[in-house]
């Protein structure tokens, strides 16, 4: 009797968790597009050292087929930059399922996009952990083929890389999920990349992990993307000014300003993003040069993975001298890098850039189409690092190479449209920072936050979008600028200030791991979805690590700095299979109410026997008689 109770009780209990299990695969999507919605990418550009580069590669030019572009929509992000400081600008992608996030240099004159893979035993020290493929569900090697170079065993596409500063990169090419930030309004989307196996020169040394390629060639992100009919045949660039910072880099078409400035760019002429320059004035007046100086080589060539700008020797010669009469009266010094010719000026004890156009000229570019770009001192001249109120000259000579290279340096302020389908090059002048407010783009969905308590999993209709990525919690390991005596006593207000800033519930973060790193603490922050039955996109949870990456967050001056050192996404309660689970159910019900069936029959005929009453059967005891 005692096993049929058991056994009922216990089918109950299986019935009762399938029931939550089936319940946990209703899951929410927050901020997620609608599926089929077709969206350009903005990235927020961040910067790192002097890296003057040249590409060689041939590739085919390409329009868009099978689509309208002015039909796609855009979307943006904002910049953070210091263009001097480092040296380039980066961006934030996330590769794989669960995403890893890299910090990669926007270069527009570079054709692959490629980060440093876990077996790269030739790779620098970089800012982010090395790409697992591993760890990734949606990895996928790209088999060797007619199409590509393969390695020795030929077995995987391969791919090699070299910079005109003898740099280089190789490894192996695959295809993964790539995520594009928390306000981008595409949908992760699969992409070929490079996982890196062999690093050189400043690709080994620098700070970002990697590079993602915009140039002109069938692995440049870009040409994917157009490819698949994501996004029109167009980017821009706007990097922000001097002292202002901010920016944009949009990918996909947008309405134009009427007063930009278009000039010829050849495809054909070369592979890099060329621009038809036929002269230079400074001060009003044109250098004494011939236009053919400015189209050897390359021809004249726009690079935002180059920081400064590089002239042919005799521009560079007749534009230097022409500045310095303009600016006779000012005393010249020694640059800030010895090892560098620096040609500087001290100006006054001001640090004013805003002052910059009364001491220094204008300078204009010439097009062959008889329009003008102009430039402001910011887009020749850098900051002094080590004297106050000093500048130099931001332009060199590019040697034996007859290539004019235009780096980040002349493009500061300045919106860049490469409009890549009709083969033109536009410039327009302009605040990066209100770049969206000055030309009314609309923007992409404000930063997603997490579902709130009252999020109803039935309202979404998104479940079924391609690439998405459900998150089930998010772990950061933050390092704060404060001991952990210190900060012992303070964690629940620490862990309710990160709730406020994450505009999240107080139950859904949690901290605990304080270890002591000298005056320093690391904590570990969990977060988790309002419900045991929801779970976050990778739109969310890459907005979550975005805010702490770009510091974001705002802390008292009680709990100092902070830098997130790591963090990992982990998967949510496998779903099972709905008809599976429900068929289960049933079963275990059948077989509880059987069991608990059977138990009853068989207590009916129990009580159905005779027994004679208790009384009756006792039999007297006998005296025992005496010997």
């Amino acid at each position: 009797m005692a096993l049929y109770s058991i056994g009922a009780a216990v089918s109950v209990l299986i019935y009762f968790s399938l029931l939550y299990s089936i319940t946990a695969g209703e899951n929410i999507i927050h901020q997620s597009p609608a599926a089929g919605s077709r969206r350009p990418m903005v990235f927020p550009l961040f910067l790192s050292e002097r890296n003057s580069s040249s590409r060689s590669l041939s590739i085919p030019h390409r329009k868009l087929n099978g689509a309208d572009s002015k039909s796609l929509p855009h979307s943006r992000m904002r910049l953070y930059d210091d263009l001097l400081r480092n040296g380039y600008y980066t961006t934030r992608l996330w590769i794989g399922t669960p995403p890893q996030m890299f910090a990669l240099i926007v270069d527009s004159g570079s054709t692959v996009t490629y980060v440093p893979c876990f077996d790269c035993e030739q790779c620098g020290k970089h800012q982010d952990p090395k790409f697992q493929p591993e760890l990734s569900s949606t990895y996928q090697p790209v088999k060797c083929n007619m199409d590509c170079n393969c390695d020795d065993d030929k077995e995987q596409c391969v791919y090699e890389r070299e910079y005109a500063e003898h740099s280089s990169s190789k490894g192996v090419l695959a295809e993964d999920l790539i995520s594009f930030g928390n306000e981008s309004q595409l949908t992760p989307q699969r992409a070929v990349f490079g996982c890196e196996t062999v690093e050189t020169g400043d690709l080994y040394s620098q700070r970002a992990d990697g590079i993602i390629g915009l140039g002109q060639g069938d692995l440049s992100l870009v040409d994917q993307l157009v490819d698949k009919g994501l996004i029109s045949n167009s980017f821009g660039l706007c990097y922000g000014g001097m002292d202002i910072g901010g920016g944009s880099m949009i990918l996909g078409g947008f309405e134009y300003p009427s007063d930009m400035i278009f000039t010829d760019s050849d495809p054909d002429r070369s592979p890099y993003y060329n621009i038809d320059l036929t002269g230079i004035r400074v001060a009003g007046k044109q250098l004494s040069l011939n236009s053919r100086v400015f189209d050897g080589e390359h021809g004249a060539v726009l690079d935002s993975g180059t920081t400064y700008a590089y002239l042919p020797d005799a521009a560079f010669s007749a534009f230097e001298e022409a500045v310095m009469r303009e600016v006779s009266t000012l005393k010249q010094i020694d640059g800030p890098d010895p090892n560098f010719k620096d040609t500087c000026f001290h100006v006054a004890a001001s640090n004013d850039v805003s002052e910059l156009s009364k001491i220094f000229p204008s300078v204009e570019m010439l097009f062959k189409t008889g329009k003008s770009w102009l430039l402001s001192p910011e887009n020749y001249m850098f900051r002094h690092s080590k004297v106050h109120g000093a500048y130099c000259l931001g332009v060199f000579p590019n040697r034996k190479d007859h290539t004019t290279l235009l780096g980040g340096i002349v493009v500061r302020n300045t919106l860049v449209v490469y409009d890549r389908e009709n083969s033109k090059v536009g410039f327009w002048r302009t605040n990066c920072s209100e770049l969206s407010d000055r030309l009314h783009i609309d923007g992409a969905p404000p930063p997603a936050s997490l579902p709130s308590n009252d999020s109803n999993p039935s309202q979404n209709s998104s479940s079924n979008l391609p690439g998405l990525i459900q998150i089930g919690q998010i772990k950061l390991d933050i390092q704060l600028t404060v001991n952990s005596s210190y900060l012992k006593p303070r964690i629940e207000e620490l862990s309710k200030l990160f709730s406020k800033e994450l505009d999240v519930k107080s139950f859904q973060v949690n901290l605990s791991n304080l270890t002591s790193k000298g005056n320093n603490t690391l904590i570990r922050m969990v977060v988790i979805p309002p419900e045991p039955t929801t779970w976050f996109s990778n739109v969310t949870a890459t907005s979550i690590v975005s805010r702490f990456t770009n510091h974001q967050i705002k802390l008292p001056e009680i709990f100092g700095d902070y830098q997130l050192v790591n963090y990992k996404f982990e998967p949510p309660r496998k779903r099972r299979n709905n008809i599976v689970v429900i068929a289960i159910g049933i079963i275990a019900v059948i077989i509880g109410l059987s069991a608990y069936g059977a138990w009853l029959i068989w207590k009916r005929k129990q009580t159905s026997i005779q027994y004679k009453p208790v009384d009756e059967a006792i039999v007297a005891e006998q005296e025992l008689q005496p010997i």
